[in-house]
């Protein structure tokens, strides 16, 4: 492959909410800041532009013969296990001669919750606070199991603090729901509540989510922690790796 580094495309979900490409666009920012060498490009999967063909259209006319596609998704639902791959497919059969490989999605890395740990202690809160409740709010899914690892964040999120924790769903309104999660920690004797947005921006749903808990804080989102940025650049790496691999052993 002739290019030193492929270019790195990052692809967020995309929203009619303008925080939300507003805060993708300061992750790619704050990426290519701290990777100056990495060719580093945002599209989106859905009502923002640029979209995922335009982007990959633009790499090939700029002539590079492969490129790194990495979801800026905290869960491999329906648009990265279907959608993007379609995508991708699609973007390949229109330039044969560019090398795509699909990253990882970000996922509940341990980074990843150590930067939703640090946006809770940003709003002055101690990790010895045991009368601390921190509802960890977060999308909820079709899948049973895609919802019990989404739990578990809660758990992973005070290892090592004297809070409480549980997992609301942004899109339940049951005992799943945010409301029912603080619920949950009132009666586990927490006297006070903040919400800790398992999101990468502000958004519809985290606006849903402190209408629903109307008065209680909400810390910032992960946003363009380094910590993202590590993960982003450490799925890249690896993909880059598999096409390199992959163009070595067809060569």
């Amino acid at each position: 492959m002739s290019d030193a580094t492929v270019p790195l495309i990052a692809v967020a979900h995309g929203s009619r909410d303008p925080r939300s490409a507003a805060t993708m666009s300061a992750v790619v920012a704050q990426l290519r800041t701290t990777r100056p060498d990495l060719d580093a490009r945002l599209c989106f999967l859905d009502l923002n532009a640029p979209s995922v063909d335009r982007s990959i259209d633009a790499v090939a006319a700029d002539g590079h013969t492969g490129a790194v596609v990495v979801p800026l998704l905290l869960g491999s639902a329906f648009h990265a296990r279907v959608d993007l791959p379609a995508l991708v497919a699609a973007a390949h059969s229109r330039h044969p001669q560019l090398r795509l490989a699909q990253a990882d999605v970000l996922g509940a890395d341990p980074r990843l919750v150590s930067a939703l740990r640090a946006r809770v202690l940003d709003t002055g809160l101690t990790e010895d606070d045991d009368k601390l409740g921190v509802v960890v709010a977060a999308v909820g899914s079709s899948s049973a199991a895609a919802n019990r690892r989404t739990e578990a964040l809660a758990r992973d999120l005070v290892t090592g603090t004297r809070w409480a924790a549980e997992t609301g769903f942004a899109t339940s309104s049951d005992d799943r729901s945010v409301a029912a999660a603080a619920h949950r920690l009132r009666t586990r004797g927490a006297r006070h509540i903040v919400v800790a947005p398992w999101f990468l921006a502000h958004g519809l749903l985290t606006d849903r989510v402190e209408s629903a808990l109307r008065g209680t804080p909400m810390t910032e989102p992960i946003g363009s922690h380094s910590k993202l940025i590590e993960v982003v650049v450490d799925r890249y790496e690896h993909a880059a790796a598999r096409l390199n691999r992959k163009f070595s052993l067809s060569a």
